[in-house]
């Protein structure tokens, strides 16, 4: 008699506890010598799902001869000599390989191009497709059609085959093929234990695991991870402690259990416990620490994980950049930020060293990268490999990003240059984020050009008008300035009133510029002309340039200084508690006077400021923001 637990008699599960005679495996012609050891270590990933997919074979040469099919034989092929023999089963191993290679990389295409091509398949040949096709959503037809068609079906097939109902179709279905297997061996139960505990229906997945011959570390995992996702913490931790084999998984999902209910000295214990770390344990407590309210920790953590020379991937970065926001971490966020964009392009480039086409959603990402780097050259390279060496034509979203990437640079005659070469007609996003960078670099030239596109695509783009007028304001351009208000009135395009607000104890309080209604107006103007005190002595000084009316110098100075985020942020030093961060919102675009203006007063009043206008955060903290000066 098999027991299924070992002492059972004084443990918490005892009463739960049967005892199962062991499994019979009936003898058969099958090689076990293609079975993957399932003692073979998977923790990757923090749940151990697709079991089934290590079944796929790393050395088709193991898989025996006797397992080997072939086409129908002609006359010419029963001549063939030995030499020829041997040179043929060469070439089942050499495709065999090709085919695992493309099913790991994902290209069933090209792996059933060498499999219809081969005239001797090995069980090994017929695995990995069925693996390919148990990969691939909605094949489970085609699967089904392919394991019928298998001669000679070994273990491996058996569980390929119930990995895909697992993966595919409902568990009753899988439950069905599972007990009609001729033999079922640890990967077996596994993969059943698994699928029922990854659907939250633990109560059966417990009752295969009390029903299954021999355990092993992934069944153990496989438990307490479901238990953990069902949010059952204690029978996790009953089980996780009677496992007599924890692999890095059980550790790992016993951790983010612990942080899921807020348990962070027992996660904290653990971690410090575990015998082994992976990738996906130091996410998992750096994502615990920034859920729990404790980024600052959770940001150590992460040090610690580079200083032990661990790569994080894009879970990591994930959370350390929420760990930044809600720090208002600035410096680090950037650092962190750059690192995503640089891993985004390391990770294109071992795309290409692979051999996988990128396509045109892969550039737009690219170059977007490239964008947010301010890697200007590396940007315009990949640009014109597109069509080059991959035969992917540009569509108008890399044509956006370029022309966004040039002009930041300041080039805007390339820019220019390369809209006029576009196959196709530009929209008006294209013109817009060109008209954009003429402001910052104040180029009136291309302003005009810019906005003339703009406004013939969109005659009533309020934002084109405004953008130009605002470039011949900031070059004393008056008449011009009148002209293009009296062309906003002749086609009857209205520009949206500026306006922020703010919540403070749960009360939204709205400002405009030129306020005069809010009930605490004059309390807010002193303390704006206090600020602009320190200010000027700190070095700020005014650009009337976004001051759009013509007038003499200290009226625009008045002018300014009574925009609707200076209104809040004055209001927000006065009612906001030092340490708490003053948070306005921007019905357009912050102007650059006050985006100046608000740097000088975070490094003064030493306080944060997070500003949200139509197109980003700005978080302000010591004299900087997170923008870079650019939006």
């Amino acid at each position: 008699m098999y027991h299924c637990l070992k002492n059972t008699t004084h443990h918490p599960f005892s009463p739960f506890l049967k005892t199962f005679p062991p499994t019979k495996h009936r003898n058969s012609h099958f090689s076990s010598s293609a079975i993957p050891n399932p003692n073979d270590n998977p923790n990757h990933e923090p749940i151990p799902a697709n079991f089934p997919c290590r079944s796929l074979p790393e050395s088709p040469s193991l898989v025996p001869t006797s397992n080997i099919t072939r086409k129908p034989p002609t006359a010419l092929s029963r001549n063939r000599s030995p030499t020829f023999d041997q040179h043929n089963h060469n070439d089942i191993i050499s495709s065999n390989k090709i085919i695992t290679s493309c099913i790991r990389s994902g290209d069933l295409d090209s792996a059933l191009r060498v499999f219809n091509n081969m005239t001797v398949r090995t069980t090994v040949t017929w695995n990995s497709i069925l693996a390919g096709y148990s990969k691939a959503p909605g094949k489970i037809k085609e699967a089904q059609q392919l394991f019928d068609r298998i001669p000679e079906k070994d273990a491996v097939s058996y569980n390929i085959m119930l990995g895909c109902y697992v993966q595919n179709s409902d568990m009753e279905t899988a439950w069905s093929f599972f007990n009609s297997m001729p033999f079922k061996d640890t990967a077996s139960w596994n993969t059943m234990i698994s699928g029922f505990a990854q659907k939250g229906v633990m109560w059966k997945a417990k009752e295969l695991f009390l029903a299954m011959p021999e355990k092993n570390h992934v069944t153990w995992s496989a438990m307490i991870s479901g238990y953990v996702e069902c949010g059952e913490l204690e029978s996790a931790v009953e089980f996780f402690e009677f496992a007599d084999v924890k692999s890095v998984v059980a550790w790992t999902a016993m951790l983010n259990g612990y942080m899921k209910f807020g348990k962070i000295e027992k996660a904290e214990r653990l971690f410090e416990e575990m015998p082994v770390k992976n990738l996906v344990t130091w996410n998992a407590m750096i994502a615990g620490y920034v859920e729990n309210c404790q980024a600052e920790n959770g940001l150590k953590l992460f040090r610690m994980m580079l200083r032990h020379g661990i790569r994080p991937n894009h879970s990591s970065l994930s959370s350390v950049l929420l760990g930044c926001s809600e720090l208002s971490a600035l410096q680090f966020g950037k650092q962190v930020h750059q690192l995503v964009c640089e891993k985004a392009l390391c990770l294109f480039e071992e795309m290409r060293y692979k051999g996988v086409r990128p396509d045109w959603i892969t550039f737009v990402a690219v170059l977007l990268a490239c964008n947010h780097a301010g890697l200007v050259d590396t940007g315009v390279r990949y640009f014109n490999s597109m069509v080059k060496d991959y035969g992917v034509e540009p569509k108008s979203d890399h044509y956006t990003c370029m022309v966004d990437l040039l002009g930041r640079a300041g080039k805007l005659v390339e820019a220019v240059d390369l809209i006029k070469k576009m196959p196709f007609k530009p929209h008006c996003a294209i013109f817009g984020t060109l008209l954009g960078a003429c402001r910052i670099h104040k180029n009136l030239e291309i302003a005009e050009f810019a906005a003339q596109n703009l406004l013939n695509l969109a005659p009533k783009s309020a934002a084109g008008y405004v953008q130009l007028a605002n470039v011949y304001a900031a070059m004393n351009k008056w008449d011009h300035v009148a002209r293009v208000r009296q062309s906003m009135k002749a086609n009857k395009v209205v520009k949206t009133p500026g306006y922020s607000w703010m919540e403070i104890k749960s009360v939204v309080h709205e400002f405009r510029s030129g306020d005069r209604v809010h009930p605490e107006l004059p309390s807010i103007h002193e303390k704006l002309n206090e600020l602009e005190k320190k200010m000027k002595l700190a070095g700020y000084v005014p650009d009337l340039d976004f001051a759009l009316h013509d007038l003499g110098e200290e009226q625009k100075e008045q002018l300014l200084l009574r925009h609707s985020e200076k209104l809040a942020i004055a209001f927000g030093l006065m009612k906001v508690p030092h340490g708490t961060p003053i948070r306005v919102f921007k019905n357009l675009r912050v102007c650059g006077d006050c985006h100046r203006a608000i740097k000088y007063i975070s490094a003064i009043e030493r306080r944060e400021i997070i500003v949200r206008d139509t197109v980003r955060f700005h978080h302000f903290r010591d004299g900087s923001c997170s923008c870079g000066d650019y939006w």
